[in-house]
C-alpha cells in the first residue's frame, strides 16, 4: 500500500517532471505517468497528479511545449508510415512498430484531460464569481435599504427644521409687537403727563 506523505524532495520532483515529459513526447497519457511515479517513490496516483499540476508544471512550461511538438512529429511520421500516399520520398518505410505507435497515439486520452482540467480551471472561476456577485447583490441591497433609511431621516430633519422655523418667526413676530406696544405706550404715557419745577430748578412728574 502506498502511503508515504512525506515532503517532496527536489529529486522527486525531477523524477516526476522527467516521466510526464518522457509520457508526452511518446503519445501516453498523463495518467499513466502519475502511475510510473507513484510507484515509483511509492505514493498515490492522485498525489503525484495534484503536485505535477500545483507545483512541478508551471516550471517546466517550455519543456511540456517542446515534448509536445515532439509527439506532434512522431504522429505526423507515422502518420505518413502508415498512408503510404501521404508519405514524401524521403519519409522512411512504415514498420509495424510505428504503425502500432500510430494506433496508440491516437487512442491518446492527454488532450481529453487537458481539456477536462481546463473545464474544471473555467468552473472554479465561474464559482468564485458567482460567489462574488452574490456578494455585491446583497452588499447592493442592504445599501439600497440603508439609502432608504438615510432619506426617511432625512425628511423628518426637513419636516422637524420647518416647524422649528415657523415657530422662530411666530416668536419674532411677538416680540416685535410687544416691543412695538412698550414703545407706544412711553410715547403715550409721556405725551399725557404733568410736570413742575421744583425749587432746585428740576422737573418732576406730577401723579394723575
Amino acid at each position: 500500500m502506498k502511503v508515504r506523505q512525506d515532503a517532496w524532495s527536489h529529486e522527486d520532483d525531477v523524477l516526476l517532471a522527467e516521466t510526464v515529459l518522457k509520457h508526452i513526447k511518446e503519445g501516453s497519457t498523463q495518467l499513466r505517468a502519475f502511475d510510473e511515479v507513484g510507484d515509483e517513490l511509492n505514493r498515490t496516483s492522485a498525489a503525484c497528479g495534484f503536485r505535477w499540476n500545483a507545483v512541478v508544471r508551471n516550471r517546466y512550461m517550455k519543456q511540456i511545449a517542446e515534448a509536445k511538438k515532439e509527439r506532434k512529429e512522431r504522429k505526423r511520421a507515422a502518420s505518413y508510415s502508415y498512408y503510404p500516399q501521404m508519405r514524401p520520398m524521403w519519409a522512411p518505410q512504415p514498420t509495424m512498430e510505428r504503425v502500432n505507435q500510430s494506433l496508440d497515439s491516437e487512442m491518446s486520452l492527454e488532450s481529453v484531460i487537458d481539456y477536462l482540467q481546463g473545464m474544471m480551471h473555467n468552473s472554479s472561476q465561474t464559482s468564485a464569481l458567482q460567489l462574488e456577485n452574490d456578494r455585491l447583490t446583497k452588499e447592493n441591497k442592504e445599501l439600497e435599504i440603508r439609502n432608504q433609511e438615510l432619506e426617511r431621516e432625512l425628511k423628518k430633519m426637513k419636516q422637524d427644521n420647518s416647524i422649528i422655523e415657523e415657530d422662530y418667526q411666530s416668536l419674532i413676530q411677538i416680540m416685535n409687537r410687544a416691543r412695538r406696544m412698550a414703545i407706544l405706550e412711553d410715547e403715550e404715557s409721556l405725551s399725557t403727563a404733568s410736570f413742575k419745577m421744583d425749587k432746585n430748578g428740576n422737573l418732576e412728574k406730577l401723579a394723575k
